[in-house]
């Protein structure tokens, strides 16, 4: 494929991805925080609501966040690559770079906890390190790094009390979260986020994130992805449903989601590239502006989810279900908003400032 068809993939991608990535933030939005992880913990008052909440854990929990992630990496090795080209530092550059995208993240954070900007920033030192080793150094790497937290909610889980103290909020509303629950939670971001992009990076170099192999590539990555994933990933949910979401199962129960991740997410990016080569069409057009002005459309969605589900609501007064309709809402103006606004201007508001930042200079705004 052509360079500019593989920029468009990774466009299509990231626009999925950003849409994908506010299901479950939504949850965070507008319920108690333990709704997130756990399905009974709030928000699930009609059998509607379950099959939202069953759907969004097998189908989009961790799974957008990975593509989200994977694109990051790839989007490090671009910029680093072109910095290098260019003869401005890559190293340098890209350390300053996300230097301000941890600023960006730790603003974010301050609207809402849940930011994973920060999170990135911090994991990227590493990815610029890494970024030249062989592509099955890079996935092996990424692999282990997400297994080994699924391992550790299997390590975790015997120091949680059968009574549940130490869960706190990531189970049970309003309760007090403990030293190994809490260690696990943090671990377990970091460890996913990183070891998603590093195999973001590995796919970059063989060509995979670009579009650029064969139909038969991705049909066979989606095959493979679909058929080993979703089944364990629905697993993990019947896990927990059969046990009425006991304590007992609490941290050891997200296991099989977190294994499920990276097949479902392959998968993923392989639909998303056979869709992305079929002829164009407008849809194409607006989901590949949304992941041109990914920053922006991601830090707009926690501005739309604070003010809809907690300030104008109360936090827990929609379900599942009406979280679900507020979901469709922003996709809606999302998909409406970017591509005029990419018509009339080179950058997404966000993304200029973060350039200009960077570079230490205001590019043209306008087209």
């Amino acid at each position: 494929m052509a360079a500019a068809n593989r920029i468009t993939n990774l466009d299509s991608v990231r626009g999925v991805a950003t849409l994908g990535i506010l299901v479950m933030n939504a949850v965070s939005f507008g319920l108690v925080d333990a709704a997130y992880f756990n399905l009974d913990a709030g928000g699930s008052d009609t059998w509607l609501d379950w099959v939202v909440g069953v759907a969004g854990e097998i189908f989009v929990d961790q799974k957008t966040m990975a593509l989200f992630s994977m694109l990051f990496g790839a989007g490090i090795v671009l910029f680093a690559d072109r910095a290098e080209v260019k003869g401005k530092g890559p190293t340098v550059l890209s350390l300053w770079r996300n230097t301000l995208l941890l600023l960006i993240g730790l603003i974010h954070g301050l609207l809402w906890e849940g930011d994973i900007l920060f999170v990135y920033a911090i994991c990227s030192p590493v990815l610029l390190a890494m970024r030249k080793l062989r592509p099955k150094i890079l996935l092996g790497a990424g692999t282990s790094l997400v297994l080994s937290s699924a391992l550790l909610a299997v390590i975790t889980q015997p120091f949680v009390p059968s009574d549940g103290t130490g869960l706190g909020t990531y189970w049970i509303p309003g309760g007090e979260l403990g030293d190994a629950v809490g260690l696990f939670l943090v671990s377990d971001f970091f460890l996913r986020a990183l070891g998603m992009m590093l195999i973001g990076v590995g796919l970059y170099r063989l060509d995979v994130m670009q579009g650029g192999r064969d139909p038969q590539f991705y049909r066979r990555l989606i095959l493979w992805g679909l058929g080993i994933g979703l089944p364990i990933a629905a697993g993990g949910v019947w896990w927990q449903w059969s046990s009425d979401f006991s304590n007992s199962i609490a941290v050891i129960g997200e296991a099989p989601n977190t294994i499920a991740t990276i097949p479902i997410a392959l998968a993923y990016l392989g639909l998303i590239t056979l869709w992305n080569q079929r002829a164009e069409t407008a849809l194409h057009r607006r989901v590949r502006a949304v992941g041109r002005m990914a920053l922006t459309n991601y830090l707009m969605q926690t501005v739309f989810g604070i003010i809809v589900l907690r300030v104008l609501l109360d936090r827990g007064e929609l379900g599942r279900t009406g979280i679900a309709v507020f979901v469709l809402a922003v996709w809606a103006l999302q998909l409406l908003w970017s591509e005029p606004w990419l018509k009339r201007f080179r950058f997404g508001p966000f993304e200029w400032l973060w350039r200009a930042a960077t570079y230490g200079r205001f590019s043209p705004l306008r087209r």
